[in-house]
């Protein structure tokens, strides 16, 4: 199993930025998929999750209305759209296939003017 995310970088407060998360190794489209973050000195929290298909999404409520979930099977890929950041949205984000422990190396997001 690997999972590699991308898209991270540095973001005013506002701003918007796409996290990928290409993965490999194991029956994508059967499994549901997480993003997770980390910010320093916090533990690491769960962001949101898409089923296999898609069809059941979850948030949690620090961002909600301000991030999507998505995932396309065919190029076994899941996304996180981030809108309107904030400053406490920065952390290393994280790519989960929910089931196990196999977890992404992390992405950095820094939100800051």
């Amino acid at each position: 199993v690997q999972l590699v995310e991308s898209g991270g970088g540095l973001v005013q407060p506002g701003g918007s930025l796409r996290l990928s998360c290409a993965a490999s190794g194991f029956t994508f489209r059967t499994y549901e998929m997480s993003w997770y973050r980390q910010a320093p000195g916090k533990e690491r929290e769960l962001v949101a999750a898409i089923s296999s298909a898609g069809g059941r999404i979850s948030y949690a409520d620090s961002v909600k209305g301000r991030f999507t979930i998505s995932r396309d099977n065919a190029k076994n890929t899941v996304y996180l759209q981030m809108n309107s950041l904030k400053p406490d949205d920065t952390a290393v984000y994280y790519c989960k296939r929910t089931s196990g422990p196999y977890w992404g190396q992390g992405t950095q997001v820094t939100v800051s003017s």
